[in-house]
């Protein structure tokens, strides 16, 4: 049955749905089986080896099932669209919301980790070597990822002073400056580091510390697929945006109805 409000995925909602719960009951059962081999086992499996996985046949099935809950539960919570969001006007669209809910999760996961390096320090006694890293890690993906949201949205900050001036046809002229310029951007940072990221995730390159996760290896790449899909994301809205009429912007554009009227009910409650 198809949801009335979904926004992209149609027929295909309730199975992605189930998808998602099935693989996070999976990656929830595993992660309980290493956390209860914290106790049992001779040799338990640490966040050390999950970043090592050799020899470690449950860490594959632990890694492999949570990376299958977290992309499924992105596909499921983008399929509806927040009341203060722009509604996708075509592929790259829906890519970046996809892309924006992992963020979201991703945040999330960075929350816990501080939890729970916080209970281990304080209340055990005991702190990890890997949460401080390990949310560095999370955090990294997630403002890239929080970046193109931003181009999705048309939420990053730009100046209008001079744009709302200009007749349509010069506001287009500029709107094509500007992508021309992301694109520019984007050429350059790709000509000046493909070498350098390819290096670093060809030999997996770590961080240095204890944890030693691979930051520089899937940093480094993540930049500049990222980058190359603010720029895809750019001119997709410049195409969605060309027949649009001359918008005129003032301070109460920032005003949000929507956040107000939340505050006041949680007050009212």
């Amino acid at each position: 049955m198809q949801r009335q409000d979904s926004l992209w995925l149609g027929t295909l909602g309730p199975p992605v749905k189930w998808a998602m719960i099935v693989s996070g009951a999976a990656a929830a059962a595993m992660a309980l089986w290493l956390i209860a081999g914290q106790v049992w086992r001779a040799d338990p499996v640490g966040m050390f080896e999950m970043l090592r996985p050799e020899g470690r046949p449950e860490v594959p099935l632990m890694l492999g099932s949570l990376a299958a809950a977290m992309l499924f539960a992105a596909l499921h919570l983008s399929d509806r669209k927040g009341a203060i969001e722009r509604p996708p006007t075509g592929p790259m669209d829906i890519v970046a919301l996809v892309m924006s809910r992992l963020a979201m999760i991703g945040i999330v996961c960075v929350v816990a980790a501080m939890i729970y390096e916080v209970a281990a320090r304080y209340v055990f006694e005991k702190p990890t070597l890997w949460a401080n890293e390990l949310s560095l890690w999370i955090a990294g993906f997630v403002f890239l990822l929080a970046g193109l949201y931003a181009m999705q949205q048309r939420s990053h900050i730009r100046i209008y002073v001079i744009y709302d001036l200009l007749p349509r046809p010069l506001q287009k002229a500029a709107d094509v400056v500007s992508v021309g310029l992301i694109w520019g951007f984007f050429l350059c940072l790709l000509w000046g580091g493909y070498g350098e990221a390819v290096t670093k995730f060809a030999r997996m390159e770590t961080f240095g510390p204890a944890g030693d996760p691979p930051l520089p290896a899937t940093i480094k790449p993540a930049i500049l697929i990222v980058i190359g899909l603010v720029a895809l994301q750019a001119l997709s809205n410049l195409i969605a945006d060309w027949s649009r009429p001359p918008e005129y912007h003032s301070a109460l554009d920032d005003i949000d109805e929507t956040e107000i009227a939340n505050i006041r009910r949680t007050l009212e409650d």
